[in-house]
C-alpha cells in the first residue's frame, strides 16, 4: 500500500478488529487517524476466531500477518457428529487448505487484538481513546474527511446515517463459549435436536469450545442465566463478558449431558465464573449501501459488525471484518486528493464488498437454520451426502 502523507483526517469509531484493522490502513495510507472507542477498556474475552486463508492475505496487507501466525494454529481434521459420536461429515478444510495453499487458522481473540494494537503503537500517533462514546455523528464528520463506523451491530454511525430500519433482531438462541484448560481428542462440531456443540484448539494444552441452545422467553430476556450487555449482542463478537452463575452451568451441562467424549468433560474443566452467554443476533434487513457520501458533509464508510452483522454458524465474524478493513483502506489509498475522489473510492469499496459479505451473513443465517432444526433426521441424511 503506497503511502501519501498527509492525506485526509478520518476518525474510527470502534476498537474492535475492523476499527483496529482499518486504522492500521488508513494509518499506513498516510491519513491522519484517530479511534474512538466508548469501553473504557477492550473486551479481552478469550473466543478463538477462525481466520480464513483469504483474510490472512488481508492481515498480510496490512502488516499483521506474522504477528498472526506467532499466535495462530492450524485447524485440521475436524468433523460433524451426532450426539452419540457418529460421524455424519468432514468439514472441508482439507480442500480450504489446498485451494489456497495455507490452512484455516485459529488465533485467541487477545492475541489478535494485540497484534493489531501493537502495529497501531508502532506509528506512535493513532490515538486509541477510550471511554468515548459518539453521540452526535454530524459533528464529528463536521471535523473530518472520513468517519469509519466499526462501532457494531448497535453503531451509532450506522444509524445517524443510514437511519434505523436495519438493527439487531433476534434468532431465538442462546450461545456460551470457553476455553478448557486440556486439548480435545476431536474438533469440529456436533449436531442434536435444536442446539449444536463446538470444539477448536486455539493454543497448546487448551480447547476452544462454543454451545447454543434455544432462547427462553419474550425477546431480550436473559434466560435463567445472566445479564445482557451494554452493546448489544451479535453473533460473533458483541458479548456480555463472564458471567455464568452456578444455576446456569448446570443447566447448559444437562442440556449436554449424555454427548459423546469430550463434551462433558470439556463443560466440567471450564470454570464456569469465565463462560461468556449472549443471545444471538444478526443485523437485518441488509443495508441498501455500506457508504453514504452525498457531498453535504464529510462522508462514511461502514466495516464489520455495523455493515453485516451475522450469526456465527460460518465462523466469518472476523474474516468478513478483517476483508472489509483491507478492501476499504486498499480503495482509499488509490484515490488521488479531493471529495469527489474519496466518494468514488467509497462507492468502490462498497461494490467489493456488500454483496460478497451480504452473501455470507444470509449463508450463515441459513445454516444455523439447517443446524438448529428439530428435524434432526432429514438434516443428517442431507449432511451424509456432503463430499469428504
Amino acid at each position: 500500500m503506497t503511502r501519501r502523507e498527509g492525506t485526509g483526517t478520518a476518525t474510527v469509531v470502534g476498537a474492535g478488529i475492523a476499527g483496529l484493522a482499518t486504522a492500521i490502513g488508513l494509518r499506513r495510507a498516510g491519513w491522519t487517524v484517530t479511534v474512538l472507542e466508548r469501553r473504557t477498556e477492550l473486551e479481552r474475552y478469550g473466543a478463538a476466531f477462525g481466520i480464513h486463508p483469504t483474510a490472512q492475505s488481508a492481515l498480510d496487507r496490512l502488516g499483521v500477518g506474522d504477528a498472526l501466525r506467532a499466535h495462530a494454529v492450524p485447524y485440521r481434521d475436524a468433523h460433524i457428529r451426532t450426539p452419540d459420536g457418529r460421524t455424519l461429515a468432514r468439514l472441508p478444510l482439507e480442500r480450504i487448505e489446498k485451494k489456497a495453499g495455507r490452512p484455516e487458522l485459529l488465533i485467541s481473540r487477545p492475541y489478535l487484538l494485540d497484534a493489531l494494537l501493537a502495529a497501531l503503537d508502532a506509528f506512535g500517533d493513532v490515538p486509541v481513546k477510550l471511554g468515548e462514546a459518539v453521540t452526535d455523528v454530524a459533528a464529528l464528520a463536521a471535523t473530518q474527511d472520513l468517519v469509519v463506523g466499526a462501532d457494531g451491530i448497535r453503531s451509532a454511525v450506522r444509524t445517524a446515517r443510514f437511519g434505523a430500519r436495519s438493527g439487531p433482531r433476534p434468532v431465538s438462541t442462546v450461545a456460551w463459549i470457553g476455553i478448557a484448560d486440556f486439548e480435545s481428542p476431536v474438533h469440529g462440531e456436533t449436531w442434536g435436536r435444536g442446539r449444536f456443540f463446538g470444539l477448536t484448539p486455539v493454543e497448546p494444552g487448551r480447547t476452544n469450545w462454543y454451545a447454543t441452545v434455544p432462547a427462553r422467553g419474550a425477546e431480550g430476556s436473559t434466560g435463567p442465566a445472566g445479564r445482557m450487555g451494554p452493546a448489544g449482542l451479535t453473533g460473533s463478537t458483541a458479548l456480555t463478558g463472564p458471567t455464568a452463575p452456578s444455576a446456569a452451568a448446570e443447566e447448559l451441562r444437562a442440556a449436554f449431558a449424555g454427548w459423546h467424549d469430550p463434551i462433558p468433560r470439556i463443560l466440567d474443566a471450564t470454570d464456569p465464573a469465565t463462560w461468556i452467554r449472549y443471545e444471538m443476533r444478526h443485523l437485518h434487513p441488509a443495508l441498501p449501501s455500506f457508504v453514504s457520501a452525498d457531498g453535504r458533509m464529510a462522508p462514511v464508510a461502514l466495516v464489520g459488525d455495523a455493515a453485516h452483522a451475522m450469526t456465527p454458524n460460518l465462523g466469518q465474524g472476523a474474516c468478513t471484518a478483517i476483508l472489509d478493513a483491507d478492501a476499504l483502506t486498499r480503495a482509499v489509498a488509490a484515490a488521488p486528493p479531493g471529495r469527489a475522489a474519496l466518494a468514488a473510492a467509497l462507492r468502490a469499496y462498497d461494490r467489493e464488498r456488500r454483496r460478497s459479505a451480504q452473501r455470507t451473513a444470509f449463508a450463515s443465517r441459513t445454516l444455523h437454520r439447517f443446524m438448529s432444526t428439530e428435524r434432526t433426521r432429514l438434516r443428517d441424511a442431507a449432511v451424509r451426502l456432503l463430499p469428504g
